[in-house]
């Protein structure tokens, strides 16, 4: 019985882990960046990112992603602000 109540009380906790992160860096300012899980990384595609530079979640629109041996360079432009920016992310 003590088994049964146990896994009662432990599915909560794993079904309301956190959602992992893409993690990466601003190239032009050095801030961490983050994607969150569930967004569709393609161009052409509207993302939500969160600025750590900033402490807020920004909307972007991926323009280009390429690979750079060993991270992932992803151009977006930045609706809010009107600028380009690049990010590194983490291969």
């Amino acid at each position: 019985m003590r088994c049964v109540s146990f896994a009662a009380l432990f599915v909560p906790l794993v079904l309301s882990s956190p959602v992992f992160a893409w993690d990466g860096v601003d190239s032009n300012t050095g801030d961490s960046v983050e994607i969150g899980k569930g967004n569709l990384v393609r161009p052409g595609q509207n993302i939500e990112i969160y600025d750590w530079g900033s402490a807020e979640y920004r909307d972007v629109e991926v323009q280009s992603i390429q690979d750079s041996g060993g991270s992932v360079e992803v151009e977006v432009y930045d609706n809010e602000s009107g600028e380009y920016r690049t990010f590194e992310m983490e291969d």
